[in-house]
């Protein structure tokens, strides 16, 4: 599943300009105003169950991308409440004070508040279900948002890279390079395929508790690193595994370490199987190679093409890059696609893969205020439409590569878009495996 996030955002420095921000929310998360406190049908003051399907009406009319009339929604609703009842209403809502009498009918033939609850629960999880593309909104428990979050922030809870090697959290490197040495030695002994599966986590895991980067970002909270970094020739080869609050940094980290290496002219962003993350990724990222305050890209939301400019200064040790490409494949998403898009608008990247995968809708979660049964939920519903560089959306289309590597003999046409001899090797050898980690 792909997210994308987007975050009220202050100006910070990069590089070793970097400020660590971890995601407060998810999935473009932002505050909205507060519900009104005055209802505005009798219906609402009477029901909560009115009140909460409303309270997401209005919701979906002012934030959903596409911008929908009140006899579109009136229908929606009816249609969805009518599947959920399994009975035909008996108001026909055209706007939306009809709809909440429709409503209050609907619920009123129900025989308990525990059923009024769920018939409200799942009116409006199919009407968020059929709003285009169809199961890209839905509705949120707590629980779930917590999961949310926690997953765009690369947090995982139920992961112990400490216990995989059967130490105590916090254990120094010295003692997970040991602990590591001897499972692995042990592992190597056997060719089951869970052995296998097994030294391929604890060697994770190794990776990740020997960096000190990487091992301070675990151990304070528990992220997980989403940049591996590689030289091969001349060039610096970034495979970025997804985009979390922490990618910025810990790519301005990988470029600041290759400082030192001299000869470095081009690099590699592995975007191959990246699901997306944060929107406002793009606009710092961007930012580091073109300069604050550019335009970026544009946001597709009800009519209305939104600019979105860059907030960083350039970071000086990009110049050295000149050649850069960018690998995709059919499971690029969300932000990396437009990632992808945006740097090929720009001509600082050329792209090597597969056509990506066309998952161009911006994800926002919306808190709704009315409570049912002391539960609250959270609406997450399809906010904006990225583009591609012609603008047409990416949702269904995705991004095209310059160099498709389904196709046969696509390496002689690496020469066409890269002066690098040393990239040029570095995607002939690394576009034919899986991301280097």
């Amino acid at each position: 599943m792909s997210f994308v996030i987007l975050r009220r955002h202050h100006r910070k420095g990069i590089g070793l300009f970097i400020v660590l921000v971890l995601a407060g929310s998810g999935y473009w998360l932002y505050a909205h105003d507060v519900f009104a406190s005055a209802y505005a049908t009798p219906q609402e003051a009477d029901s909560v169950y009115v009140r909460f399907d409303m309270e997401a009406y209005d919701k979906i009319e002012q934030d959903y991308w596409n911008k929908l009339t009140n006899a579109q929604l009136a229908d929606l609703f009816t249609l969805s409440a009518e599947k959920a009842a399994s009975t035909t209403a008996l108001v026909k809502a055209t706007d939306r004070a009809t709809t909440a009498k429709m409503l209050a009918q609907m619920f009123a033939m129900a025989t308990s508040s525990t059923d009024r609850k769920q018939l409200a629960l799942r009116t409006l999880a199919v009407a968020l279900y059929n709003l285009a593309p169809a199961g890209r909104d839905q509705l949120f428990t707590n629980q779930q948002t917590t999961a949310l979050r926690q997953e765009v922030s690369n947090v995982h809870p139920n992961v112990n890279l400490y216990s995989d090697l059967g130490l105590a959290k916090g254990a120094s490197a010295v003692q997970v390079q040991a602990a590591y040495a001897a499972k692995a030695k042990a592992l190597a002994a056997s060719s089951s395929p869970a052995a296998a599966e097994a030294l391929r986590q604890i060697a994770y895991a190794k990776q990740v508790l020997t960096n000190p980067e990487s091992k301070q970002l675990y151990d304070a909270a528990g992220i997980q690193p989403t940049v591996f970094p590689h030289i091969i020739g001349h060039t610096l080869y970034l495979d970025l595994s997804q985009i979390a609050p922490t990618t910025l940094q810990e790519f301005a980290i990988a470029v600041n370490n290759a400082s030192t290496t001299p000869g470095l002219d081009s690099m590699i962003l592995d975007l191959r199987g990246n699901i997306g993350g944060a929107l406002d990724f793009l606009q710092n990222f961007l930012g580091l190679f073109i300069g604050d305050n550019q335009y970026a890209f544009d946001l597709y939301h009800q009519g209305q093409y939104e600019v979105q400019r860059t907030v960083q200064p350039k970071f000086p040790e990009l110049n050295r890059y000149r050649d850069i490409a960018i690998l995709t494949d059919g499971m690029t998403q969300s932000t990396a696609e437009l990632t992808t898009a945006t740097f090929e608008r720009y001509h600082l990247a050329h792209v090597v893969g597969t056509t990506t995968r066309g998952w161009g809708t911006v994800e926002n979660t919306y808190p709704l205020k009315t409570a049912l049964g002391g539960s609250t939920y959270t609406l997450l519903l399809v906010n904006s439409l990225t583009l591609r560089p012609d603008n047409q959306p990416i949702e269904g289309r995705g991004v095209d590569p310059d160099v498709n590597t389904s196709k046969p003999g696509w390496q002689s046409a690496l020469s066409q878009y890269f002066r690098s001899a040393s990239l040029i090797k570095a995607i002939e050898q690394v576009a034919v495996q899986t991301p280097l980690r």
